[in-house]
């Protein structure tokens, strides 16, 4: 009885995953999209029908990269300067604010270093950049 329910074990330990493998491979090959006929619709990056409209970005992000171009291209004092004076221009912004120097305190330290970075902290949206500074520096 042992002797033949172990060969039984074996005989399906064996076949078992050959079949599992087998019926998998066939059900994938018969969804629609595998079909290899030419009415099978493809999508492609180039494809001339395509009509969806690329999503438009948010206010504050448009800003944020705006702002981190001009930290890199110039310093975070006069990026800064710029985010303080979209706040006073667009006051939609103004709850953007701590995130958007915060984001630039950041990049600051990954630029100029924690030092360098920290000598540019201005009280711009609460002091949120130099909690940046030391976000970035403490490894967050």
């Amino acid at each position: 009885m042992t002797h033949t329910a172990r060969r039984i074990g074996r005989t399906l330990a064996l076949v078992l995953p050959v079949v599992l493998v087998l019926s998998g491979t066939l059900a994938v090959a018969t969804v629609p999209w595998a079909a290899k006929s030419s009415d099978a619709q493809i999508l492609t990056a180039s494809s001339d029908k395509a009509s969806v409209r690329a999503k438009s970005r948010a206010p504050q992000d448009v800003l944020r990269d705006k702002l981190l171009v001009e930290l890199q291209e110039k310093d975070p004092g006069i990026a800064l300067t710029h985010l303080q004076r979209q706040i006073e221009e667009r006051p939609s912004l103004a709850k953007h604010c701590m995130s958007l120097a915060r984001a630039l305190g950041r990049a600051a330290v990954a630029h100029y270093g924690p030092t360098r970075a920290q000598s540019f902290s201005r009280p711009v949206c609460d002091t949120s950049f130099a909690y940046g500074v030391s976000q970035q520096t403490a490894g967050h």
